[in-house]
C-alpha cells in the first residue's frame, strides 16, 4: 500500500491510527497461492498477537478496509468472520468490530516469530521419555545391505499373488472395512492362524484365543503391560533380543538376565536368581541372537517352574518356519498342560516386514485382558490386510511361499558358511545353523566386534555386534550375519569386504 493510501485510511480511523500505521506495511499478493481473505486474516491476527493492535482497538469497516487494500469486500468480511469465530475480535451491535480484551499475553511464538531456543534443562523430560529417546537411533529403517538380518525374500510368485488378492479385495470392499472391527482381529484370519499353528507347530489353540497384532513387538509389549506391574521380576535371556529387553526396561520391571549356553536358557540359573519371577521371556526354537535351541530337559524344567510358581512364559517363536534339517521343533506351548504359555508369532520374517502383522495365542484366562490392552493401544488391526492375508493362507499360497523360501534360504546359508570359511578361515568360528535366517560368526580373541560393526557400516555392510546384547553374562565377540534373500554373488562380495576389515584388526 502506498504512503498516501495509508494516510487516507489512518484519517478515517478516528484515533486508532497509532495501531493501524504499523499494520499496513504489507501488500496483498494474488499469485502466491494463498487466498486473499486468509492473507488479510493472517496479517490482522499477527498484529493482534504482537500487540501492535491493542485490546479495545476498533477495526475499520469492511468496506473501508477493502477499498484501501483494493480487494473484494467479501474477502475482508470472510477474514473478519474468521477472527470473530476464533475470539480475536468481538462485535458490538451498532458500533463496529473491536480487538478482544480477553486474549492472554502474547508470546513471540504465537505472533508467528521464531522463538530463541531455550537452553536444555537437565530434567526437562521424564526418565521414561529419556529411555524412549535413547531408542531413537535404532528406529532407522535398514537398507537391505549385506548382511542385514531383517531382510526377507519376497519372490515374483508371492508378489504377484499378493497383488492380485489385494486388488480383488479393494474392488469388492465391504462394510466391514469401513467401520470398527473386533480388537482381536477378523475371525477368518484367526481361524487360518489356528489351523496353521495346530498343523505345523503343535500349538493348542482355538480362534478365540488368537489376537492379531502389529508384529511380534506389539504382542510382546501387550504381554508386558498385562502380566507385569512395576517392580515385578522377569527373566530374560542373556544375551537377548534387544527390543524385548528395552521394552522391559521401560516398563519398570526388575529384570533378571538368565545366561544362555548350548542348551538354551539355563533354567536353574534363573531359579537361583529370581525363583518367584512373574514372567520368563524366551526364544526356545531359535534363541535370539545365538541361534541355539532350548533342550527338551530345560523345556520341561521351565514349564514345571511356571506351573509351581503360578508364573507365565512368553514364547517368541519368531522364525520357526525356517528349519533346514529334520522336522520343525514342537512349540513350548504345545507341551504346556497348565496354560502358562503365551505364544507369539510374526509374519514379518515369514512374509515381509512391511506387512506389520503378527499374533499372540493366550490362555483363556488372559483373553479378556489381552483384548482390552490391544483395544487400548490402537483399537483393532487394519481389516484389509487381514483379509488379504487370510485368503493368502486359505488358498495355500502361504505354505507354498514358505517351502520356496526355505530352499532359497538354505542355499544362501550354505553359501555364506562356505565363503566365511574360505575367505576368513581361522579368524572366525562359524557353524551352519539348522534354523533361522542368520548365523553367528565368533571372532578370535582380542578382536572387537563393535569396531568391526562400525567399520563394516562405513563399507556398506550391515553386521551386528553381539557383545552389546549381553547383560551380566561374560560377553563373546561375534557378528550376527543375515543371509535371507541375498544372492550368492552378493554374499561372496560382502564376505570379501568383511575379510579385509577383520584382517586389518
Amino acid at each position: 500500500m502506498s504512503r498516501t493510501a495509508r494516510d487516507r485510511l489512518q484519517a478515517t480511523l478516528h484515533g486508532n491510527a497509532h495501531g493501524w500505521a504499523d499494520l499496513f506495511g504489507w501488500e496483498i499478493t494474488r499469485d502466491n497461492g494463498t487466498p486473499v481473505f486468509r492473507q488479510v486474516y493472517l496479517q490482522i491476527r499477527l498484529a493482534i498477537l504482537s500487540r501492535r493492535l491493542r485490546a479495545g482497538t476498533k477495526l475499520p469497516s469492511t468496506r473501508a478496509l477493502a477499498s484501501e487494500l483494493i480487494v473484494a469486500r467479501t474477502s475482508v468480511v470472510a477474514a473478519y468472520e474468521q477472527l470473530l469465530a476464533e475470539g480475536y475480535v468481538s462485535g458490538r451491535i451498532g458500533s463496529g468490530t473491536y480487538i478482544s480484551s480477553e486474549l492472554p499475553d502474547a508470546t513471540e511464538t504465537l505472533a508467528g516469530r521464531p522463538k530463541k531456543p531455550a537452553a536444555p534443562e537437565k530434567h526437562s523430560i521424564s526418565p521414561r521419555a529419556q529411555q524412549f529417546a535413547a531408542l531413537a537411533p535404532t528406529t532407522t529403517p535398514g537398507a537391505n545391505l549385506p548382511f542385514d538380518a531383517g531382510r526377507a525374500l519376497v519372490d515374483v510368485r508371492t508378489t504377484q499373488l499378493w497383488s492380485k488378492l489385494s486388488r480383488r479385495m479393494l474392488i469388492s470392499i465391504g462394510p466391514i472395512h469401513l467401520g470398527y472391527s473386533d480388537p482381536r482381529g477378523l475371525i477368518e484370519l484367526r481361524t487360518a492362524i489356528c489351523d496353521y499353528l495346530r498343523t505345523t507347530r503343535a500349538v493348542q489353540c482355538e480362534p478365540d484365543q488368537v489376537i492379531v497384532t502389529s508384529g511380534a513387538q506389539q504382542a510382546t509389549d501387550i504381554a508386558i503391560r498385562v502380566l507385569l506391574n512395576r517392580d515385578d521380576e522377569a527373566w530374560v535371556e542373556d544375551p537377548s533380543y534387544s527390543l524385548t529387553y528395552q521394552a522391559l526396561v521401560v516398563s519398570g520391571a526388575r529384570i533378571h538376565p538368565v545366561p544362555v549356553d548350548a542348551g538354551g536358557m539355563n533354567i536353574r540359573a534363573g531359579i537361583r536368581s529370581a525363583p518367584k519371577a512373574r514372567v520368563a521371556f524366551v526364544t526356545p526354537s531359535h534363541q535370539h541372537p545365538l541361534g541355539v535351541v532350548l533342550s527338551m530337559a530345560r523345556r520341561l524344567e521351565l514349564l514345571a517352574w511356571a506351573r509351581e510358581n503360578n508364573s507365565w512364559i512368553v514364547e517368541d517363536d519368531y522364525d520357526s518356519e525356517f528349519r533346514y534339517s529334520g522336522r520343525p521343533l514342537a512349540s513350548l506351548q504345545g507341551l504346556d498342560d497348565s496354560d502358562r504359555v503365551i505364544y507369539v508369532g510374526t509374519y514379518s520374517k515369514a512374509l515381509f516386514p512391511g506387512l506389520r502383522m503378527g499374533y499372540v495365542v493366550v490362555p483363556r484366562a488372559l483373553v479378556g485382558a489381552f483384548t482390552g490392552a490391544r483395544f487400548l493401544m490402537d483399537r483393532h488391526p487394519p481389516s484389509l490386510s487381514q483379509v488379504v492375508l487370510s485368503e493368502f493362507m486359505r488358498q495355500g499360497h502361504y505354505a507354498s511361499h514358505i517351502r520356496r523360501t526355505r530352499l532359497v534360504y538354505r542355499e544362501a546359508r550354505d553359501a555364506l558358511v562356505d565363503q566365511l570359511k574360505m575367505k576368513i578361515g581361522k579368524d572366525i568360528i562359524v557353524e551352519s545353523p539348522d534354523q533361522g535366517r542368520h548365523l553367528i560368526a565368533y571372532l578370535r580373541s582380542g578382536v572387537s566386534d563393535t569396531a568391526i560393526e562400525r567399520t563394516a557400516h562405513e563399507s556398506s555392510l550391515t553386521v551386528r555386534a553381539i557383545s552389546p546384547l549381553y547383560r551380566k553374562a561374560p560377553p563373546r565377540s561375534g557378528l550376527m550375519l543375515g543371509f535371507a534373500g541375498f544372492s550368492h554373488g552378493v554374499i561372496a562380495r560382502g564376505v570379501s569386504i568383511l575379510a579385509q576389515i577383520i584382517r586389518r584388526r
